[in-house]
């Protein structure tokens, strides 16, 4: 980037998308690979989540990209070679971590606080250093995922912050001993709720919370209520701890159209879009192409109006994460270790920045248009 704001995308599951058929192509129908397609279109980072061990005792992938240290690695080195700066996101748990579940890797489980503070020191000092070896040592490290509600359950899980406060500062220090300059991310969900942010940071800092650079907040326009809430958080946040601030995951839909016949599974094993109408009900803006467009133009002026220049920018969540038939939320050995039911298609390929057919969308467009 040549320039201090950020325009990122997550496309944690795109070696699976491709893997499994799925090619894109830019707004003039030109084919190409699709971070190459981002780059050409104003995007500087790629963010890539990070799972201890998401594979079953007999070895079956978990899905969703299978997120281990090499497959990301990969993605990774290619993002190298475009010129992306990239943010590697520890999320400590084998398979998604987020507020509604922090679940205690296979091989953590019985260790105690003390035995979960080193095991999350070593292992960020692990990875980290097998990248630097690569000369892939990321820019940005996102010490857990969505932590609102703490890590590593049920020791780190909130209110109990002095655990959380003690396992974070384990992810930073290790971090930052494998690379000194590097930035520091926190990341929260809800980034329409000042409360919550307020209650979550005095108390990490109370307990002992060390020092971090960026703070990172989930905007999901479906969830987190209208955008005129997350900008009043973000300009408080600027200005009660000093920190800078990304909107670390967003989207935003671009058609109420369903995506069966890319998938080509059969009803039961499809999450399918049963929710999308009740969600869509919900924000102000209409799950079109240029509803999309609009959406991505408005989040760049709230967080860009921050004072002081602190508001950085965006990352987009699986811009990329287009329908084809293998790749879904999870597969039936990552269902048995969250111990939540199926099925596992995927949930999330109409907020995409391609369509169902890997065709660019008009907001990547927008996206290069977006003034510093």
């Amino acid at each position: 980037m040549t320039d201090k704001t950020i325009r990122g995308a997550d496309v944690s599951t795109l070696l699976e998308v491709e893997e499994r058929g799925g090619k894109f192509f830019d707004l003039d129908g030109t084919p190409g690979e699709a971070m190459e397609i981002l780059k050409r279109h104003g995007f500087g980072l790629i963010r890539l989540r990070l799972w201890n061990d998401p594979y079953g005792e007999d070895g079956t992938p978990y899905g969703a990209g299978t997120c281990d240290l090499e497959r990301m690695a990969v993605l990774a080195k290619r993002a190298r070679t475009l010129g992306f700066q990239w943010l590697l996101d520890f999320h400590y748990s084998d398979f998604w971590a987020d507020p509604g579940k922090q679940i205690t890797p296979k091989a953590w489980r019985g260790l105690d606080e003390d035995g979960l503070v080193r095991a999350v020191h070593d292992f960020t000092l692990e990875c980290l250093a097998g990248l630097g070896s690569r000369g892939l040592m990321p820019d940005i490290v996102e010490v857990g995922n969505e932590i609102t509600n703490g890590l590593l359950w049920p020791i780190g899980r909130r209110p109990d912050y002095r655990a959380i406060a003690r396992l974070v500062n384990a992810g930073i220090r290790a971090a930052r001993e494998a690379d000194p300059h590097i930035r520091i991310m926190l990341h929260l969900d809800n980034g329409g709720s000042n409360a919550l942010y307020r209650e979550w940071f005095d108390s990490y800092f109370e307990n002992g919370g060390e020092d971090f650079d960026l703070m990172g907040l989930s905007y999901y326009p479906f969830w987190h209520g209208p955008m005129e809430g997350l900008g009043e958080n973000m300009r408080d946040m600027a200005e009660r701890y000093g920190k800078d601030l990304v909107v670390a995951e967003t989207s935003m839909g671009f058609t109420l159209r369903d995506y069966a016949e890319f998938e080509c599974l059969a009803p039961a094993e499809r999450k399918g879009m049963a929710a999308t109408p009740r969600l869509a009900a919900r924000i102000d803006y209409p799950m079109t192409a240029e509803g999309q467009s609009a959406f991505l133009r408005d989040l760049w002026d709230t967080v860009r109006g921050v004072p002081g220049g602190r508001g950085l920018g965006f990352i987009y969540w699986e811009p990329a994460w287009i329908p084809v038939p293998g790749s879904g939320w999870a597969s039936p050995a990552a269902l048995a270790f969250t111990g939540e039911q199926g099925p596992g298609g995927n949930e999330w390929a109409n907020q995409a920045l391609f369509d169902y057919a890997g065709r660019a969308n008009p907001a990547l467009g927008v996206v290069g248009m977006l003034k510093t």
